[in-house]
């Protein structure tokens, strides 16, 4: 379907929030997309998980816990494919545990909107321009053990918007900036317990923190990146040498101002028209209020964000999202996942069930995973199978 409806279909996804009250709303909302399987088959989680290929999106630091030294991913996620084709998320993924201590990787994510053609009269017998709207985010990332139980990781980020088309009185240069992720993780070693043996962790990642994007340098125009905090922890229920359960919870906040509750209207004589001098009708008051939520820094709004709610504390509490999993492995080569993710109905009401699995071969692992939802609003993801295929490399570490 290569047409302008498409591309309007995509715009009214992703300002759907719009319609609802204080949702918040942010540019590149692609970066928030689960890129690969195993965290998808999860309800996309993965800043507590164990280390894996993938580890970048979500907590680089797990990378000084891989038990590998090398490896290298792929990952394919259709998208919207209820109205459309050639809409997806790609990622491949490299990582480096060079040492015992410490690991680098880099990572490319690109989101694409397929082709567009756009015609200036509608007329069938005009060759139209065709044009291919795409985001992509290019990251780096260190790790480091600080202990044999904790390491932290920081990662950079240039993030690139080409969504802009242009026409006889703009051009279309793509927008850009550049963010930081900074995280931790703590993993116990394994330790005996009655019937089973067991290891703990708990993670964080504070995510996208970095300026706002814009397409035409206007401070009015710029959106906020969607910079997020995550928080988890997991348990590994190691019953043997060929089973293993574990169990992960997750909660994330966006780390973005909420929209606040504009000013009423002012009808200074009531008389109803709203002419005088010191009149401001509604419009205008929402105008104020969009003005003055847009010259919000990208500093301040991170820690407004954790006390801007207009309704106090329970709505900021409605502003956390939680979710829950679980994965069970045999012998190492293969696994099944499950999970649940929930949001607040005022926030953006998602809610969906995920199932994966997983195959590991020698050096070859791959993964699915599929989501349900479980909300009256429609879930982009929804009845589409994810992929993804990861080689490792080299020998393993022992000291896990």
């Amino acid at each position: 379907m290569k047409n302008l409806f498409k591309f309007l279909s995509i715009v009214l996804i992703a300002q759907l929030s719009n319609a609802q009250d204080r949702v918040i709303t942010t540019g590149v909302p692609f970066l928030l997309i689960a890129a690969d399987a195993r965290s998808a088959g999860m309800a996309d989680m993965g800043v507590a998980t164990s280390a894996d290929a993938y580890s970048q999106q979500y907590n680089p630091s797990k990378y000084a816990f891989s038990k590998q030294k090398q490896g290298f991913s792929m990952s394919y996620t259709p998208y919207l494919t209820s109205i459309a084709n050639d809409i997806s998320l790609g990622q491949i993924t490299y990582f480096n545990r060079f040492n015992e201590r410490s690991a680098f990787a880099g990572s490319l994510r690109y989101f694409g909107f397929g082709d567009i053609e756009l015609r200036e009269t509608g007329s069938p017998d005009e060759v139209p321009v065709i044009t291919s709207p795409n985001e992509f985010a290019l990251d780096v990332s260190y790790s480091l053990k600080l202990s044999p139980e904790f390491a932290m990781g920081v990662a950079g980020r240039y993030i690139r918007s080409n969504l802009k088309i242009a026409n006889q009185t703009s051009d279309a240069k793509p927008a850009s900036t550049f963010a930081v992720d900074i995280s931790g993780l703590y993993q116990s070693e394994e330790e005996a317990y009655d019937s089973f043996n067991g290891r703990w962790r708990a993670g964080f990642n504070f995510q996208n923190l970095g300026p706002k994007i814009s397409y035409d340098n206007d401070q009015l125009n710029e959106n906020f990146l969607p910079a997020n905090m995550r928080l988890g922890g997991s348990f590994d229920f190691i019953f043997d040498d060929y089973n293993k359960v574990s169990l992960i919870g997750e909660v994330t906040k966006l780390l973005v101002p909420t929209p606040q509750i504009p000013d009423a209207a002012i009808d200074s004589n009531n008389d109803g028209d709203f002419t005088d001098p010191d009149d401001v009708t509604q419009d205008e008051q929402n105008a104020i209020n969009n003005q003055n939520y847009r010259q919000i820094s990208w500093t301040s709004g991170i820690f407004q964000s954790f006390g801007d709610a207009p309704d106090g504390f329970s709505e900021e509490m409605k502003e956390f999202t939680w979710a829950l999993g679980a994965e069970y492995w045999y012998q190492d080569s293969f696994a099944f996942r499950g999970g649940y993710f929930n949001e607040s109905v005022e926030k953006g009401a998602r809610k969906y069930m995920t199932l994966g699995a997983g195959f590991k071969y020698n050096i070859v692992k791959i993964d699915v995973s599929y989501l349900f939802s479980a909300s009256k609003v429609r879930n982009p993801l929804e009845n589409t199978l994810r992929f993804s295929l990861t080689f490792n490399f080299g020998d393993e570490y022992e000291d896990n």
